[in-house]
């Protein structure tokens, strides 16, 4: 549906994004992953034409070329900062940004209807959006982006800041959005959230598209091994069949089979007191890609 080939940006000697290539398909939702500052932001606001790339090309499917005033009903945008009139209502918010699509009559009463609803807001409709909090806006501000009812929906960091309960409305949300075929570019830091979501993710630093490809398929490549941590009721017989020298009773080792290494254990006398397992996830990989050391 989108084609992202070679996209290039820079601030003065700052390069925000370097080189970026992806194709978004249509009915997925694709995460596009990377710690603050790593270019997601100015990667979106290139493909909906909010800035435009020092080189690179973004080829839209259907006609769908945000710059042609035309077309831009069929896409939404859920910035990351929030675009809402606080001194408005949330239902006259709603009714705005319905009217700049050329909505009307009785469709205009529907999606705002419907808007209402998906953000969860229909009991505070009449009440203005600086009495609402955090979580309440960012629901807003998605329904805010929807409302004219796009194909394509762009999605940036939608849930920052939010209390937990209005983070899980907005995947519940998302994931409908899904269920009817819309198309969703989702960015976030927050590994779970791409976990939960995404059908295929690309992880990005210093502006550059580090890997892409399903989640099962990053952690394969990327994940490592699962860690076992025991602590043993007595010392076993036979300490040399463990996989990893004793800390006292304490046994961890590494293994990409960590339930037949269990069960053999278990099976050779061995007695657990505690056991975890740690298997690798989406943020295993990202930690693996992007680097351990903080950055600010």
């Amino acid at each position: 549906m989108i084609q992202i080939t070679e996209l290039r940006k820079s601030f003065g000697s700052q390069v925000a994004v370097d080189g970026v290539s992806f194709q978004l398909l249509k009915g997925e939702t694709f995460g596009l992953l990377g710690p603050n500052g790593a270019g997601k932001t100015t990667t979106i606001n290139m493909i909906v034409g909010i800035l435009q790339p020092d080189s690179g090309e973004i080829g839209f499917a259907e006609g769908l070329n945000p710059r042609v005033a035309a077309v831009r009903r069929a896409i939404g945008v859920a910035p990351q900062s929030l675009a809402l009139y606080t001194e408005l209502t949330a239902q006259e918010n709603l009714q705005f940004f319905a009217r700049l699509y050329g909505m009307r009559g009785a469709q205009l009463k529907e999606r705002v209807q419907w808007s209402l609803e998906f953000a969860g807001l229909t009991d505070r409709k009449r009440d203005r959006v600086k009495t609402f909090s955090g979580g309440m806006q960012r629901r807003l501000n998605l329904a805010a982006a929807i409302v004219h009812d796009p194909r394509v929906i762009f999605m940036d960091e939608p849930t920052v800041g939010v209390d937990p309960q209005s983070r899980n409305h907005i995947f519940d949300a998302i994931e409908d959005l899904k269920r009817q075929g819309r198309t969703i570019i989702y960015t976030t830091h927050y590994m779970e959230e791409a976990q939960r979501l995404c059908d295929r993710v690309a992880i990005m630093d210093h502006g550059k598209i580090l890997d892409l490809d399903s989640v099962d398929a990053l952690i394969d490549r990327h994940g490592g091994r699962s860690v076992v941590k025991a602590d043993l009721q007595r010392l076993p017989a036979d300490i040399q069949s463990l996989p990893a020298p004793l800390d006292g009773l304490s046994l961890r080792f590494e293994t990409e089979r960590p339930l037949e290494e269990i069960a053999k254990l278990s099976s050779g006398g061995v007695a657990f007191q505690t056991l975890e397992l740690t298997e690798p996830d989406l943020e295993t990989v990202f930690l693996t890609l992007t680097g351990r050391s903080l950055r600010d």
